[in-house]
């Protein structure tokens, strides 16, 4: 979820459901297109079927399979089988079909000491908001929260001291423990030890976190190219395609594909167990990530957005819907002069919140 920026709002990938993103004319929007939102849109938060905005002026408006808007909202997540909204000191979890008429599925207050507009959500003060029954966990005592992410099957945290925890599904690597076994409770990621971390997101099946010098690390499926990893969904020549290897001596899940002129096997990665470091194209440093389902956002510290993994829908924003297995920079904010503050991944489409450049800037790609 997006934090306080101000600017103007694009969208574009999947909007089959009708979603805020662009026009939302059509099942899709292959490239970036202004939002039909208020001006004074702070907050994106998106689900598979329908987007929550969030004003300046407390004035939550949704869209999608659920239409509805409401006044007095402070902060807004949205999730398929739950809506969490923050009103004042009070927390309200909803069941997105009520659309905000009926009573909500459970309400909860803040303590007066605790910050009445957390601006984490799902994090909450001690604990954090699950999709499923309870409808919160406390967190282990002595854990000071920053920042969560959750993805289909897994939770990333991020501490206050920028130490990186993970728990849940491991089976396609997305834990970075170099397993593919689930954890139970909040782990430590033994690889970014002494790492100071300042981002960390969650997509579908896979992970990242930039680290407070700008490094990118990525981890765990690779099925669609989303960890700008060789993958064999993306080869051009399928034809004699080797079975995966299990994981190998460096911990990562290979598939070997030889050509009539390769001298050697190639390797394609389908599961990154650990965390990998990537680098973007000219040594550029990422200010913050974002994932969907099956895709990969990055925002640099000079203001480039570059996406990458699957892209049927246009969520990579590249003007197609091709899918990618390498970082490219989405071109059309550099050549409107704009620089990207912030970005916001849905399963299957991408919000951006841009603003004008001050100096004029190359292209990136």
């Amino acid at each position: 979820m997006a934090g306080q920026r101000t600017g103007t709002w694009f969208g574009f990938g999947f909007c089959g459901f009708g979603q805020a993103l662009g026009a939302g004319q059509t099942r899709q929007v292959l490239g970036p297109e202004r939002l039909q939102a208020p001006a004074d849109l702070l907050h994106v938060s998106a689900g598979w079927s329908y987007t929550a905005l969030v004003t300046g002026a407390g004035r939550l408006q949704l869209s999608g399979a659920v239409c509805d808007e409401a006044d007095g909202c402070e902060d807004a997540w949205a999730a398929e089988r739950l809506l969490v909204v923050v009103r004042g000191r009070e927390l309200q979890g909803w069941a997105p079909a009520a659309a905000l008429h009926e009573k909500p599925l459970w309400t909860r207050v803040l303590e007066p000491d605790a910050d009445p507009r957390p601006r984490a959500l799902p994090l909450l003060p001690g604990a954090y908001v699950s999709p499923r029954p309870p409808f919160y966990r406390p967190l282990p005592g002595g854990l000071r929260a920053r920042r969560l992410e959750l993805g289909s099957e897994h939770a990333l945290l991020l501490d206050a001291a920028g130490q990186v925890f993970s728990w849940g599904a491991g089976r396609h690597g997305q834990l970075g423990h170099g397993t593919l076994e689930a954890e139970p409770e909040p782990r430590p990621l033994e690889a970014l030890q002494g790492l100071s971390v300042a981002r960390v997101a969650a997509g579908g099946w896979h992970s990242v976190c930039v680290s407070e010098s700008g490094d990118i690390y990525i981890w765990g499926w690779n099925e669609s190219g989303q960890l700008a990893l060789p993958t064999r969904s993306l080869a051009g020549d399928k034809s004699a395609i080797g079975q995966a290897s299990g994981l190998n001596g460096g911990g990562s899940a290979e598939e070997r594909v030889t050509g009539a002129e390769d001298t050697g096997p190639a390797p394609f990665i389908t599961i990154q167990p650990f965390p990998a470091l990537l680098d973007l194209p000219l040594g550029s440093e990422a200010a913050e990530a974002s994932c969907g389902s099956r895709h990969t956002a990055v925002v640099t510290r000079t203001g480039e957005l570059y996406t990458w993994g699957w892209g049927k829908y246009g969520q990579l924003g590249h003007g197609d819907t091709q899918s990618l297995d390498q970082p490219r920079c989405v071109e059309f904010f550099v050549a409107q002069q704009l620089r990207v503050q912030a970005v916001s991944c849905g399963p299957w489409n991408t919000y951006v919140c841009a603003m004008a450049r001050e100096n004029k800037t190359k292209s990136c790609l």
